[in-house]
């Protein structure tokens, strides 16, 4: 599996002291936690997974949880506090786009990742791949903004997401019973961002 930069080494560290974050997180997992129901035999995966901040709202529902992330300084913070989680943990580290296929997950959660995934149909046909027949997919990014949300904007892909644009990408690939909600509103200095939750079925 290919490995690029860690954009985020210089960040880890430091990554789970921004309440921001953990607010954001918290709020998106409570999102999915509503619309998709859970049990402790399903294994899912956590692409973008970083230090493990959506997991940690979401272990508690579930027996297995895979962290995927391509930062190797991110996922060494998911390792070191692993003893917080409250299910079953592993990482993968590498590229979402190069995961092994034969390898099914119940379902796929993520948030404020897809907006550094260059190719928007291509992952979601991944992701499609990704999971059993019955699965889920519970996405949460930025809506549409003016690339001001960043301070710095390399390796960052798309300013966020026109919702209708995704829904007709999801059903091309194959998924059903698409739904967005408004997960939280991430107040700056320089403004509001908001950031949907999108969950769909194969």
């Amino acid at each position: 599996m290919k490995i690029k930069q860690d954009l985020f080494a210089h960040k880890s560290k430091n990554w789970d002291m921004n309440s921001v974050r953990v607010r954001n997180a918290k709020k998106v997992a409570d999102i999915i936690l509503k619309n998709i129901s859970m049990d402790k035999d399903m294994i899912l995966a956590d692409f973008g997974a970083g230090t493990g901040l959506l997991t940690y709202f979401i272990a508690s529902r579930v027996g297995k949880i895979v962290a995927i992330d391509n930062s190797r300084s991110m996922l060494d913070e998911f390792i070191a506090k692993r003893d917080e989680f409250a299910c079953v943990t592993d990482v993968i580290h590498g590229d979402i786009m190069d995961c092994n296929e034969e390898i099914k997950y119940d379902g796929i959660v993520s948030s404020m990742t897809m907006h550094h995934i260059e190719n928007i149909k291509e992952l979601f046909l991944k992701l499609y791949n990704m999971i059993n027949i019955g699965g889920f997919i519970a996405i949460a990014d930025l809506d549409i903004e003016d690339g001001s949300f960043h301070s710095d904007n390399e390796g960052v892909f798309h300013f966020g997401f026109d919702r209708k644009k995704l829904e007709s990408i999801a059903k091309e690939v194959g998924f059903s019973d698409i739904r967005f909600e408004t997960a939280n509103i991430i107040e700056k200095p320089h403004g509001q961002f908001s950031v949907f939750a999108m969950t769909a079925r194969k």
